[in-house]
């Protein structure tokens, strides 16, 4: 059905508000775009109505881009190593899900009280092996905590979860990633990059 353009002449909230009288198809309590703005400035009526409908709408998106700006800010003023805290914060979180129904990597325990993302390369050594999935594992408090990640029998835990071959890749990346600096761009994309998986494993 198409609809007929009607004159510009004040309807409900704005009766009695003339209007400009032109024929127009899009009308606001009867009112033209021109005339609805000048009944809201104008009169009493149309004032109730703008502080009601408008300036609640104007604060709250005010709000917001002043808490967007205040994250920006925040963002652009944190460290690397804060950066670095921030990614594996959702990065390990993964690695538990991920690893939810495994046993522990190194004893093979499955009734730990509490469970660590353990690295198998100390990632304050090989630090470019703090984000190598293959390099950390489901690990319980005792052996990664107490005692110090129970480095031989983690090792036997690998190869039988990835194969030697897979090990021995390993072996050698990590010759390459001693003392890796990452910069804020690439923390950035690897904490998106984990919250995005860890979406995906909640579905």
């Amino acid at each position: 059905m198409t609809q007929k353009p009607k004159k510009c002449k004040g309807i409900n909230k704005a009766h009695g508000y003339d209007g400009c009288g032109k024929e127009v198809l899009k009308r606001t309590y009867g009112l033209c775009s021109y005339c609805y703005w000048d009944w809201m400035q104008n009169t009493e009526a149309g004032q109730v109505h703008y502080k009601k409908q408008f300036i609640p709408k104007v604060e709250s998106r005010t709000k917001k881009e002043i808490k967007k700006k205040e994250r920006q800010r925040n963002e652009s003023l944190k460290t690397i190593a804060r950066l670095k805290n921030d990614a594996r914060v959702p990065f390990q979180k993964f690695i538990r899900m991920r690893d939810a129904n495994d046993a522990c990597i190194s004893c093979g325990t499955t009734t730990a009280k509490i469970w660590h993302a353990g690295h198998y390369f100390k990632a304050e050594i090989f630090t470019g092996l703090v984000f190598n999935e293959m390099n950390v594992n489901k690990q319980c408090e005792k052996c990664n905590t107490f005692l110090d990640g129970n480095e031989s029998e983690y090792r036997k835990g690998l190869v039988k979860k990835y194969g030697k071959e897979a090990v021995s890749r390993l072996d050698e990346l990590s010759n390459s990633k001693r003392d890796y600096k990452f910069d804020r761009e690439e923390l950035r994309k690897i904490k998106k990059e984990y919250q995005q998986k860890i979406k995906e494993l909640n579905k």
